[in-house]
């Protein structure tokens, strides 16, 4: 793949004077651990379904690594070609990650919740040269579906199958002995080193190009004010397919040389014991985690003094889970803000989360400058609400393929899309989203991509999707549709259609609301404030 970086040009110089990028990758902390540290458990991983877990030293993965970078060679697999997986949280997945790195291939994790729709233009996008999926994964069938796609994806040169029974499964093409010399590492700190799809307002997806030194440079700042350190037992229950799981509960303990117990389907119950059990110290996750985990904890499930340690983001925390959490298992939240374009670029210390959790959404992390201004482009005062905009280490470098999507100025600050404020200590508040994306327990719901394949349904003349409030989740979504005469559509109709499109089912729409007029401007535009107005009723009904 022909990369396009253009973010990174002009940041170099200032960013290494700094220190902020210190051009290291993560093959040097990998190889760190296998010196120092050969014996100490770097993967727990636990599955659905199986009690017993599968547990790697370093040592172990060092040599599971190696076999899967040579045969990716082997597939053809060179330096920045786009390696991507459909992984849940599982070994496989970090040593994929680690593969990529060592032979400076360009990792791509993506989302298990994808199906045909998103994944033929995602893989395209890429030009990837090898898919990996799970043969089965909460009962739906990744092989099946992978197949047949193949016709559909010209760039790609194997198809691999984690616990397939065939010639390409994952043990037979990735994991089979090869004494083959393999070379040094080539990965570079300014190679791209991931590629991660978003989810924005233009209707299909947008892949988000990180190096080793803006990666890294989040990851290093977040250790610092979050005082992590190498005796830090990881839980890694949310999804290592998002910037969050991949970056914090992936990349982190390896460059910590600490432990990853991973958990592939979030069970609360289960989660506390693997808390319990593997001596758990951190995590982070959406708010709806640790909710969850509340809830068990007042049935009577058990908790650890160890487990101190917790980051949100994803989505606004309510203050009563942080009030609970605290309450119920002795643990600060730390709130978080950030995107797949940043990584958390702002989070609340753990010795102040009781105080400013519940009133902000943290503070900038090192080299993080955040900037609050009106609809003219002028700095507005301190607690006055605007449009944020950011300038860190850790921004990336660039769309691939949509440079002109970048959303960054001459000076280099980047367009967040939200509305914030800033408080006197310099601690930020999301008070909005200009954007018009709906976040359902941490998951960005595209809501364009959702109306346009509604507009092609025949029944429907106009459409507007929209979120409202929901206690656990944060928000769920809402369609809003007028029809054309003499039609007729149900939410039964419209589930039956999304899945006929082979939209991801967490995209689905909640609520379904046929009105006869939608609310428009005189020049015929809807007006979805009025309809955020009448689904924020619904959600405000069900917590009655």
């Amino acid at each position: 793949m022909n990369f396009d970086p253009v973010l990174l040009a002009s940041r170099m110089q200032p960013m290494k004077a700094q220190g902020l990028w210190r051009d290291e990758t993560i093959n040097l902390f990998f190889q760190r651990a296998l010196e120092q540290c050969p014996d100490k458990p770097a993967i727990v991983s636990y599955r659905a379904g199986r009690e017993e877990p599968i547990r790697l030293s370093y040592r172990e993965l060092g040599t599971q690594v190696e076999r899967i970078a040579r045969r990716l060679i082997a597939l053809g697999v060179g330096r920045s070609d786009v390696v991507t997986w459909q992984l849940p949280n599982c070994w496989e997945f970090v040593a994929l990650a680690l593969a990529c790195a060592r032979i400076g291939a360009t990792a791509n994790p993506v989302m298990p919740i994808f199906r045909q729709h998103e994944l033929n233009f995602m893989l395209n996008m890429g030009e990837s040269k090898v898919f990996i999926v799970p043969k089965e994964f909460r009962k739906f069938d990744y092989e099946a579906m992978a197949r047949g796609m193949l016709p559909n994806l010209p760039h790609l040169k194997q198809l691999v199958v984690v616990d397939g029974d065939g010639d390409d499964s994952f043990a037979k093409l990735l994991l089979s002995d090869d004494n083959s010399p393999l070379p040094p590492p080539a990965l570079e700190p300014d190679d791209v080193m991931l590629l991660m799809y978003t989810s924005g307002t233009t209707g299909e997806p947008k892949g988000v190009m990180h190096t080793s030194n803006t990666l890294f440079a989040n990851l290093h700042g977040y250790i610092e004010i979050m005082e992590l350190g190498g005796g830090d037992i990881v839980l890694a229950a949310s999804p290592m397919a998002h910037l969050t799981g991949y970056g914090f509960l992936a990349m982190l303990p390896i460059i910590l040389n600490s432990t990853i117990a991973m958990l592939d389907v979030w069970e609360p119950k289960r989660a506390l014991r693997i808390i319990r059990d593997e001596g758990v110290t951190f995590s982070m996750s959406a708010a709806t985690f640790v909710a969850d985990m509340c809830q068990e904890v007042e049935a009577g499930e058990p908790t650890s003094p160890k487990f101190t340690k917790y980051s949100c983001a994803g989505a606004p925390i309510p203050p009563a889970i942080v009030e609970r959490a605290y309450k119920l298992m002795r643990l600060p939240i730390s709130s978080a803000w950030g995107m797949t374009e940043m990584g958390a670029v702002t989070v609340t210390e753990p010795s102040r989360a009781l105080e400013k959790t519940p009133v902000s959404d943290g503070r900038p992390l090192a080299g993080v400058e955040l900037k609050v201004v009106d609809a003219n482009g002028a700095s507005l005062p301190t607690g006055e609400a605007g449009e944020l905009l950011v300038r860190a280490p850790s921004l990336f470098a660039g769309y691939l393929k949509r440079p002109h999507l970048n959303g960054v100025d001459a000076e280099g600050w980047f367009d967040t899309g939200d509305i914030a404020f800033i408080d006197a200590e310099g601690y930020i508040r999301i008070a909005g989203r200009s954007k018009d994306v709906v976040i359902r327990g941490g998951e960005n719901i595209p809501v364009v991509e959702v109306e346009n394949l509604l507009y092609k349904h025949p029944a429907i003349s106009l459409v507007a999707v929209v979120g409202y409030p929901d206690r656990r989740f944060g928000e769920r979504v809402c369609a809003f549709v007028a029809l054309n005469p003499g039609c007729t559509f149900s939410f039964e109709d419209m589930t039956a259609y999304l899945t006929e499109q082979q939209l991801t089912r967490t995209y689905f729409p909640e609520r379904l609301e046929v009105l006869e007029q939608m609310p428009q401007t005189p020049s015929g535009k809807l007006q979805k404030f009025k309809l955020r107005e009448m689904a924020r009723q619904f959600g405000e009904s069900a917590a009655a």
